[in-house]
């Protein structure tokens, strides 16, 4: 599909969701609920200024996050996976603290590491580590034992076997786990950030909306879905290079 036909859907739902938002501000016809058309120019006035710090800084907590969790969380998935013995020794702990909501453990990160942005980066860490290991341990694990009996009777080490069987075949599950995974820690991450700092977006959102700032706390919002959308995108380019074989 040319590019231009891949982005014309997405122009189309932009518009759409905006001639929403216009519509309930009219009918609302209250302050906390301006229009567009007044939260745009606001949005375009402060970006340099205000935003763009909020946003590198929310930025690199999530990216730092996911990729501490990619690089805990996918060996070990896939080690999970390729190890049956390893598999039934941990994945019981795995069962056990995977359904804890992660966000209700924030009083004891922040008690245990600070306000700091280690805490903030655990919190992600923790919301993405689950969905990789999980997700590649179960990829790898589906694959038949026949898949590496060739590769093993000429004689194939692990580094092998995973080249051309482990990774081209956790890899979609792994950019699904991901994207599974974004949306939650995007919402993670807006909500640490209302502790302990004066950078981020979610700090910025709320400080706006207890200033009565209302204009200021929807460009904050406008942004923050545009990261996570970004992020999304992002993902999903990633995923069509790596796993061209699927298509």
């Amino acid at each position: 599909m040319k590019r231009g036909n891949r982005l014309a859907p997405l122009a189309g739902a932009i518009a759409s969701l905006l001639l929403l938002w216009q519509a309930a501000a009219l009918i609302m016809d209250r302050p906390i609920v301006p229009g567009p058309g007044e939260v745009l120019p606001v949005l375009a006035a402060i970006f340099t200024d205000k935003l763009i710090v909020h946003l590198g800084f929310s930025l690199w907590r999530i990216v730092g996050g996911v990729l501490l969790a990619v690089a805990i969380g996918y060996p070990l998935g896939i080690y999970l996976g390729y190890n049956q013995r390893a598999a039934r020794l941990l994945s019981p702990m795995i069962y056990l603290t995977y359904p804890t909501p992660k966000i209700a453990l924030l009083p004891i990160v922040m008690l245990l590491f600070g306000l700091g942005e280690f805490s903030k980066l655990l919190l992600i860490f923790l919301i993405v580590v689950y969905q990789v290991v999980i997700a590649i341990r179960d990829a790898a694990g589906d694959i038949p034992a026949e898949y590496y009996y060739p590769l093993t009777t000429l004689g194939a080490d692990f580094k092998d076997i995973f080249r051309h069987v482990l990774a081209p075949a956790t890899l979609p599950a792994f950019f699904t786990a991901l994207r599974v995974a974004m949306a939650t820690a995007v919402s993670v991450l807006f909500f640490t950030e209302t502790f302990g700092t004066e950078y981020g977006l979610g700090y910025f959102i709320m400080d706006a909306w207890l200033r009565i700032s209302y204009r200021e706390m929807y460009a904050g919002i406008i942004v923050l879905a545009a990261l996570g959308i970004a992020l999304f995108m992002l993902l999903d380019y990633l995923d069509s290079r790596f796993n061209r074989w699927q298509k």
